[in-house]
């Protein structure tokens, strides 16, 4: 990459002293998107990517891969998706990626929660077509769940609420987060507690490494 650096090339820095955490701006994923001649039916119903690469007629073609980076991390320790009910919590730009992934696993049903009940609600709206009415707007209740994942920020300070009531997990629940970069967050650590699975952030980190390379190599 570095050798075809030039006078014309655009750099994003990041200043910070520990880097623990960052976030795309939304501009960027959707100045990006906007740039893409293709991409993949997701990344259009996000109007954002995350990556993008050559077409052989030298246009760019993206993808989002937040979404499926999460989904892989949960199944790669131990999460079942086919068939099973799952609680979001968060339907920002990283919920919305999740929502969409966990509904191509094939997830049973979605049930997602944030504090903005309109932005819940919107993205009800938005994956009511591929979601096939698997998708509603509820509270952040995980009875009856098989899976419960947080796509918030709650968890990178100390005194963060726990998006989902510890009391509430139990030994039978999947539970994901979404949080890297600050070690064992309150959430993984009340669900093991409650003797469930877990996956965090850093898991997700690894996991979107894999679909990177795999997409760059045109997989």
């Amino acid at each position: 990459m570095f050798n075809q650096l030039h006078g014309a090339t655009r750099l994003y820095p990041i200043i910070g002293d520990p880097v623990r955490y960052t976030e795309s701006p939304v501009r960027l994923t959707r100045t990006a998107f906007s740039h893409c001649a293709t991409s993949s039916q997701r990344a259009r119903l996000l109007g954002a990517v995350s990556v993008i690469r050559r077409n052989p007629d030298g246009s760019w073609h993206g993808d989002m891969l937040d979404g499926l980076a999460f989904v892989k991390a949960q199944q790669d320790h131990g999460a079942r998706m086919a068939g099973a009910r799952a609680l979001l919590v968060g339907a920002g730009g990283a919920g919305s990626a999740i929502a969409i992934a966990l509904l191509e696993a094939g997830v049973s049903e979605l049930v997602v929660h944030d504090a903005d009940a309109s932005r819940a609600a919107t993205l009800r709206d938005l994956l009511a077509g591929p979601g096939g009415g698997r998708v509603i707007a509820g509270p952040a209740d995980p009875a009856g769940c098989d899976l419960v994942f947080n796509a918030t920020p709650m968890g990178m300070e100390a005194g963060d609420p726990l998006p989902v009531d510890a009391a509430l997990l139990t030994s039978s629940m999947f539970v994901g987060d979404v949080i890297a970069g600050h070690g064992v967050t309150p959430f993984i650590a009340a669900a093991q507690a409650a003797g469930g699975k877990t996956a965090d952030g850093g898991h997700m980190v690894e996991a979107v490494q894999d679909l990177m390379a795999d997409f760059m190599l045109g997989g």
